[in-house]
């Protein structure tokens, strides 16, 4: 499979399409059905504790399949989640970056599925895993920001 959209092109369709979060990520590296895409964390992603926040965790992870599947199917801007399962397994790194590693696992015409593992910058094991699936809106509904 292809690559519909790089590295450029997603981070232009994220400053586009979502001007009020496209500072929060970074994206790290792009390939056929994978993706890797960083979480800066600033003071906002905290929870008491200094840890990032599980809302914050749950956003990297919409994120990065969001833009997995963009890069396959193109720039969609009404592709939407409609299923996510996210497993917190540990307590992040205090106040550090998370990545995320994402993988698709099925790319079809009208969903994709995703699966995520977030890891703080510095640690080995990783903090949540999730599992989300993409619904695609057929080629007419397709919107380009």
């Amino acid at each position: 499979m292809q690559l519909k959209m790089d590295k450029p092109a997603l981070e232009a369709f994220l400053v586009e399409a979502f001007p009020q979060v496209c500072d929060d990520f970074a994206i790290e590296e792009v390939a056929p059905m994978a993706l890797k895409v960083r979480l800066v964390v600033t003071d906002k992603h905290l929870r008491p504790g200094g840890t990032v926040s599980g809302p914050s965790m749950f956003a990297l992870a919409d994120v990065a399949v969001y833009l997995a599947t963009l890069a396959m199917i193109g720039p969609q801007g009404l592709a939407v989640t409609t299923n996510i399962s996210m497993d917190f397994m540990r307590k992040p790194a205090a106040a550090t970056d998370l990545i995320c590693d994402t993988r698709l696992l099925k790319l079809g015409r009208s969903l994709s599925v995703g699966e995520c593992l977030l890891y703080s910058v510095g640690q080995e094991a990783p903090v949540a895993r999730a599992s989300m699936t993409y619904a695609i809106p057929p080629a007419r509904a397709a919107h380009q920001p």
